[in-house]
């Protein structure tokens, strides 16, 4: 089994795990449009977290985690479906790891996804304007600030996944770095 994570889990995967692989999947983009009543939010503050949408022509950079042991897959399992409960839709898709390649590293990488259908994903907060995704006072829950978080992914996709371009806050540079700058992030 394979599980490509895009976001927090690119550093803090939670799981044991055989193999790790830099890679991405194609026709996806990454934004902050789910909304978090648990770890990142309450249900009166819902904290913003990312998911993917599709997009033609584009790609999302993360990381495979291969995990072979039976006993090992089922706990990953049973991890994941608490740690990812307010996505709605599991996908499997191919994951590249040349940008030329025209054959998939792997294919049927688990992908978890938080959909637009309110019908079925009551978290989903949709688009917003940059500046109020960026606000770190909309980031209340467990795991106590996203932002830091959102710092730490994106000193990890900059650094180990070498992805200068397509990073997790492709949209939020502008209110992000105005962020860091006042709070000495």
């Amino acid at each position: 089994m394979w599980v490509f994570g895009y976001g927090s889990l690119i550093w803090k995967a939670g799981f044991n795990y055989d193999d790790r692989l830099v890679g991405f999947i194609k026709g996806y983009r990454r934004v902050f449009y789910q909304g978090s009543t648990d770890h990142r939010g309450t249900p009166e503050y819902p904290g913003r977290t990312v998911t993917l949408e599709p997009a033609d022509g584009e790609v999302c950079w993360g990381v495979a985690y291969k995990i072979s042991n039976k006993e090992d897959e089922e706990t990953a399992i049973n991890y994941l479906e608490v740690r990812e409960k307010q996505y709605d839709q599991k996908a499997y898709l191919d994951l590249f790891t040349e940008a030329a390649a025209t054959t998939p590293a792997v294919s049927g990488v688990m992908v978890y996804i938080g959909s637009p259908d309110k019908k079925h994903n009551q978290n989903y907060l949709g688009p917003a304007p940059l500046e109020e995704i960026a606000k770190p006072w909309h980031w209340h829950g467990s795991y106590a600030k996203s932002f830091p978080i959102l710092c730490a992914d994106k000193l990890y996709m900059l650094k180990a996944l070498q992805d200068p371009i397509e990073t997790i806050f492709s949209n939020l540079k502008k209110p992000f770095f105005k962020l860091v700058v006042r709070t000495n992030i």
